[in-house]
């Protein structure tokens, strides 16, 4: 079996842009059928394409998060469209801006847990009965290094990703009687559209000659740990946060 994804259909939420774009099309080129999710119409469909080039099936959902009814109609729409639901890549998320505590209100905090834990846990509500019904699921939750070591800014932020990684270790125990595994990939500093947007060119460059691999994790990088949970060479791997993150941050369990 290998890392072949053939066969499997998987939702990529967050996937119109950035990391989501390249977990999406890196699933599809190891032969998985991929439900594209964003809330930008012209993302949506140039990442589809993307899938569709690599001869696969793509399925689109255009939908706010944040909006929990109409995001999981519409994930139960797809699945009805394609068959199934195998992985899910719980990947839609916002930056936190590097703000202080004292700058960061209800609003923003509301707005980021909202995006990155609560949409997360609902997706997942989405895709459970099938994936219980089959006696089969992948789920990877994306929560990032801050995680892992914590952030002298954009506490929010941190706090949103560990719950996420909290998410990871209950749903693996939880989950593990129907066989569905469930692990986090916490990549570390990477250059996207939104890591460019609220750094300047100088900090990047400071920070990538501080990494102890000397550059940053790109996205593909973190997209082959991502195909790799979801294959049936990790059947057995659960529970699990797994960090590319060019030796940033290391921590021991």
């Amino acid at each position: 079996m290998g890392s072949s994804l053939e066969g499997m259909v998987a939702l990529v939420t967050g996937s119109g842009r950035g990391m989501g774009r390249s977990h999406a099309g890196l699933l599809a080129e190891r032969g998985a059928d991929v439900i594209v999710h964003d809330i930008n119409p012209d993302s949506v469909a140039e990442t589809a394409e993307l899938v569709r080039s690599n001869g696969r099936r793509a399925g689109q959902i255009i939908a706010d998060v944040r909006n929990v009814g109409e995001f999981t109609a519409k994930i139960s729409e797809q699945e009805l469209e394609l068959g199934k639901i195998d992985i899910l890549v719980n990947n839609a998320g916002v930056s936190g801006n590097k703000l202080a505590v004292e700058d960061i209100t209800e609003e923003i905090y509301n707005n980021l847990f909202d995006i990155q834990v609560r949409g997360s846990f609902f997706a997942v509500q989405a895709v459970l009965p099938g994936m219980k019904s089959r006696k089969y699921g992948k789920i990877i939750n994306i929560s990032s290094i801050y995680a892992m070591g914590g952030s002298s800014f954009a506490s929010h932020y941190a706090a949103a990703k560990s719950a996420l990684s909290g998410f990871t270790k209950s749903w693996a125990r939880e989950f593990a009687p129907w066989k569905i595994c469930c692990n986090a990939v916490a990549p570390g500093f990477i250059l996207t559209d939104m890591t460019r947007g609220s750094n300047s060119d100088q900090m990047l460059e400071n920070r990538s000659k501080a990494m102890p691999l000397g550059r940053f994790t790109e996205p593909l990088e973190i997209s082959y740990a991502v195909a790799w949970l979801a294959s049936r060479e990790c059947d057995m791997v659960t529970g699990q946060v797994i960090s590319p993150n060019s030796g940033e941050v290391i921590v021991g369990y």
